[in-house]
């Protein structure tokens, strides 16, 4: 069982958590119907990221067995045969189509963004991430179509800020895991993934920098946007910034200083630092939409 857990990778499903985002911004945390909804979607997304990590694991199989951290994983150590993966694999997409059959509205439209993501990461793990940049902004677009999906899940009018802020956050995290991996082919001489050696430290370091800068600005710009304002009937959402900023610049510390950036789950998971910035421009946002408005 801990084998299959570690396939279908369940601590990865908190990537998920992005098709909550639009309940969250859109200030109907407090409506049962779009809580609901939201998990519901949340649940439908992860069973298909699921069957996105069996494929990568079957087709990187290989690879993977002359990784030092990546030969453990089911697959590649010969805990899970090829077939049982791919019978696995099914399994959660089919799982994925049952539980969007409890979606109350936009069931259709919902489903054919997840199908759009299994789709397109399917291209991912078997050709795109082989190109560098490409294979970035794959990554980040992905996470685009979780917050898509969380708004037609609840049939919240997604802010053209929101989706910007989304797309640029999760390519400055993408930027900063491809840094461990430039640090590792400096170390070793070997690329981790076929794009790595198009990729250097100077590149990648101005890349993380202007993602994180163009990411603030737009965090600033929504919070004093009129159609925000308007309809939280809130001025003082910008001062939110501070805990949006400290989080960056923690995250570029542990990325560049700690060089220990390669997985922002378990970045998310196990720093206090960022736990507890995160929280705290949570209960910030909150109070300030729903308590002091």
């Amino acid at each position: 069982m801990k084998h299959l857990l570690k396939l279908i990778r369940p601590k990865q499903w908190i990537k998920n958590g992005f098709v909550l985002l639009p309940m969250f911004f859109g200030g109907t945390l407090l409506d049962a119907t779009d809580v609901v909804a939201s998990v519901i979607t949340f649940f439908a997304y992860s069973f298909a990221a699921s069957s996105i990590y069996c494929f990568n694991d079957i087709h990187d199989v290989e690879a993977d067995r002359r990784h030092p951290v990546k030969c453990k994983r089911p697959v590649a150590s010969g805990a899970i045969s090829v077939v049982q993966a791919y019978g696995l694999m099914a399994l959660m997409f089919v799982l994925s189509g049952i539980v969007l059959l409890l979606l109350p509205v936009n069931r259709i439209e919902v489903g054919g963004v997840i199908l759009f993501y299994w789709l397109l990461n399917l291209c991912y793990c078997a050709r795109l991430k082989q190109y560098a940049i490409v294979d970035v902004c794959v990554v980040a677009f992905g996470f685009v179509l979780r917050l898509l999906a969380g708004g037609l899940a609840t049939e919240t009018a997604l802010s053209r800020w929101i989706v910007l802020m989304t797309f640029l956050l999760t390519l400055f995290l993408s930027f900063a895991k491809r840094r461990d991996d430039v640090l590792r082919m400096n170390e070793t001489g070997e690329a981790p993934r076929k794009n790595t050696s198009r990729y250097n430290l100077t590149f990648i370091n101005q890349a993380i920098t202007i993602a994180a800068s163009v990411t603030l600005v737009c965090y600033i710009m929504y919070t004093v946007s009129p159609e925000v304002t308007s309809r939280y009937h809130a001025d003082y959402l910008y001062l939110t910034t501070v805990f949006v900023l400290l989080g960056l610049l923690r995250y570029i510390q542990i990325a560049v200083v700690d060089k220990k950036s390669g997985d922002p789950t378990k970045v998310i998971l196990k720093d206090h630092f960022t736990q507890l910035v995160v929280l705290a421009w949570g209960v910030s946002f909150l109070l300030i939409i729903y308590v002091f408005k």
